[in-house]
């Protein structure tokens, strides 16, 4: 790792610890010429797989339109940061977990709707809504009465 104050190659490792709920190693450096010390994060980088859309295109993985969808639903629900968090790293373990390259858009929909059914049903209703493309009153009546019988 390079210093990046005097821009030198070797660097030593003072201390290191774990952070994010073990996401993440913070490392406190020290650089052998300057003596000048550093924090660096390190994490691990796994490959989303790419998503097909209802049309066939290909696109990559995208977190902010998961987020974004997630943030959606949840709106004015008391909901905390935390559980909106620990959702969306569930349904991308659950996405690299199907081993595959890529994987149909309808799949990340149906994890996002089991997800949000465990997590709040107003914003799993709103999410389904937009999702299914409900059309009146009566599909909307209708998946509450699901919501209800389970």
């Amino acid at each position: 790792m390079f210093c990046p104050f005097c821009r030198a190659q070797e660097t030593k490792v003072i201390d290191s610890r774990l952070v994010s709920g073990g996401e993440q190693i913070r490392r406190r450096r020290q650089c052998i010429e300057c003596a000048e010390r550093f924090t660096t994060f390190e994490f691990a980088e796994l490959v989303m797989p790419k998503v097909i859309k209802r049309d066939q295109t290909r696109e990559p993985f995208n977190e902010d339109k998961l987020s974004a969808g997630l943030m959606r639903a949840l709106e004015k629900r008391p909901v905390s940061t935390e559980a909106i968090e620990q959702t969306m790293n569930k349904i991308k373990s659950e996405l690299r977990a199907t081993g595959e390259r890529e994987i149909k858009s309808e799949l990340i929909g149906e994890l996002i709707m089991q997800a949000l059914r465990n997590l709040d049903k107003i914003a799993y209703v709103r999410f389904a809504s937009v999702y299914r493309s409900f059309e009146d009153v009566k599909e909307f009546s209708e998946e509450i009465a699901r919501l209800s019988d389970e």
